[in-house]
């Protein structure tokens, strides 16, 4: 690399793995349970490195894209570092991404390597498609030295996509900057979320920016353990916290639920030696809080964060009882104000402290991304102090794929569609979404992605999709049609055509026909109207 860059320039996430493996080589980095799998340090910067060495092999090099479609464990990390060492830009897939969805991130970024399981038909199908080249699994058993790491500082590390207000997916540019300050700002909370001796258990999807970036990065950035896990039922995932000695768990509303539902004594017997649980990816029900601290005698630190900001934005405290309905203050070295729909400041930015001052009230959470896409914010007007959050810091994206559009603005400001006020001590509180995100068990799902899949549909002659509160999931998407003429259509017609289309938590799980959608004055689709389930059903 070279040396006569800033470090700022400079600034890699191989680094991360490299220090690690130099200060505690032989401590274990990943603990895969269920391949299973468990490399060091030293181990995971070799195989890393052979990773490397194979990618370069098959073309790939500085600025290209790699796509990952593999199981969240040991494999999956060893690829994305891989990648990342030798300067690709890694796009995370979704296992659950059906041809389509596939065929329309590849058609815009054009990775020059798909790495995806042996027996996996749609990645095949889909490389095939757009001319890339199609690898299995890296062998995490491999071992080599590690080549000269590529690219780094403002080079981009992720393309992450998001489908917004359009529903045609944008690749949110994350630059080995963003995310490094990222992991800095979580870092920099007192007490620190992840310490060297910690075993974090990650029930979430490494395809996510929530489970890369605030989980798996930030464990590389403190040189701990990060224990990897399939898809399991709640009493399953209490053995392995156990068997496994996990001191953290992140998670998503449902990983709570699922273990709120077990009985009291296996609850409390597996959290025993737990000392922080975090919750991300949408909002945590205040009856799972206050169940989960009687349970166990443990808090569930929430936070707020999004895709664009690397994510994590503010966080409730760590080491004392969250403020209910509030998502915190914002992390060190992170500013957030209150705007109008014109991006005009309603107050003055909410400062957070120096980021190496002790702050108990300040708390750390890897939250997702529950609400920040462009989209309809023309249609907020700011309110009782409410208004649009803006958020300015090192750890913001560089725009979307592939030019740059969209990003922070000239004062480094960049507007979300996310309502929200903050009170008195300077915590924030959401209280509504501009835009139209549903959040499915911590997965967004964009409506206007799945009306156009619906209008596809032939017998469909009007589209709408709303999100409405369900017990299990948080939210559930509920789509609203209108027959064509002479039509004659099922739900289950409509859920067979979109399960071929859409990944499984966006298809709709409720399906109703209408004679015609409520519309506004200017012909949008009155969302909220149909959210409260006020339109008129077919026949009534």
């Amino acid at each position: 690399m070279d040396s006569s860059r800033s470090p700022a320039e400079r600034a890699h996430l191989a680094d991360l793995v490299d220090a690690a493996a130099s200060r505690t080589r032989d401590h274990p980095a990943i603990v895969d349970v269920t391949t299973p799998i468990t490399l060091t340090w030293s181990e995971l910067e070799q195989a890393a490195a052979a990773e490397a060495h194979r990618l370069r092999a098959h073309g790939v090099g500085s600025g290209d894209r790699v796509a990952i479609r593999l199981p969240g464990g040991a494999g999956y990390c060893v690829t994305l570092l891989g990648a990342l060492r030798i300067g690709a830009i890694v796009v995370p897939c979704g296992p659950a991404a059906v041809l389509r969805e596939l065929q329309l991130v590849f058609a815009d970024c054009r990775p020059t390597v798909l790495v995806a399981a042996d027996d996996d038909p749609v990645a095949a199908a889909a490389a095939d498609t757009a001319g890339t080249a199609l690898l299995g699994p890296p062998d995490p058993g491999a071992r080599t030295e590690p080549p000269p790491t590529g690219g780094g500082g403002e080079n981009i590390a992720l393309l992450i996509y998001t489908s917004g207000a359009t529903g045609t997916p944008r690749g949110v540019r994350l630059s080995h900057r963003a995310l490094l300050a990222n992991r800095e700002q979580v870092a920099a909370l007192r007490p620190a979320p992840i310490t060297p001796v910690d075993r974090v258990l990650l029930a979430l999807p490494l395809f996510s920016i929530y489970g890369v970036g605030a989980g798996f990065l930030q464990v590389c950035r403190a040189g701990a353990t990060v224990v990897l896990t399939a898809k399991l039922d709640a009493a399953r995932l209490a053995e392995v916290i156990v068997e496994q000695r996990v001191s953290t768990v992140a998670g998503v509303p449902s990983t709570f639920r699922g273990l709120l539902e077990l009985p009291p004594g296996v609850l409390r017997a597996a959290t025993a030696g737990v000392r922080l649980c975090t919750s991300g990816g949408a909002p945590l029900p205040p009856r799972y809080l206050a169940d989960f601290r009687a349970g166990t005698g443990l808090s569930i630190v929430e936070g707020y964060g999004l895709t664009e900001a690397g994510p994590v934005v503010t966080s409730n405290a760590v080491d004392g009882s969250p403020k209910p309905g509030s998502v915190g203050r914002p992390l060190p070295g992170i500013e957030i104000r209150l705007v109008d729909a014109a991006g005009t400041a309603l107050d003055e930015p909410a400062r957070p402290p120096d980021a190496g001052a002790e702050d108990p009230d300040h708390g750390a959470d890897p939250d997702s991304e529950p609400a920040a896409v462009a989209g309809d914010e023309d249609d907020f007007d700011a309110v009782d102090g409410t208004g649009l959050v803006a958020i300015r810091g090192a750890n913001l994206f560089s725009g979307y794929w592939p030019d740059g559009t969209g990003g922070p603005d000239v004062e480094g400001w960049f507007r979300t569609t996310d309502v929200g006020f903050l009170d008195a001590d300077g915590d924030l509180h959401l209280v509504d979404r501009s835009s139209d995100l549903v959040v499915v068990s911590g997965f967004n799902v964009y409506p206007r992605e799945v009306e156009q899949v619906l209008v596809e549909l032939a017998g469909v002659a009007d589209a709408a999709v709303v999100g409405v509160p369900d017990e299990r999931t948080g939210e559930a998407v509920r789509a609203v049609l209108v027959r064509a003429d002479g039509a004659e259509l099922s739900a289950e017609d409509v859920r067979t055509h979109c399960a071929g289309r859409l990944a499984r938590f966006k298809v709709p799980a409720i399906i109703e026909f209408v004679p015609a959608l409520p519309r506004t004055p200017t012909g949008k689709i009155a969302r909220r109207v149909l959210a409260a389930g006020a339109a008129e059903p077919e026949g009534g």
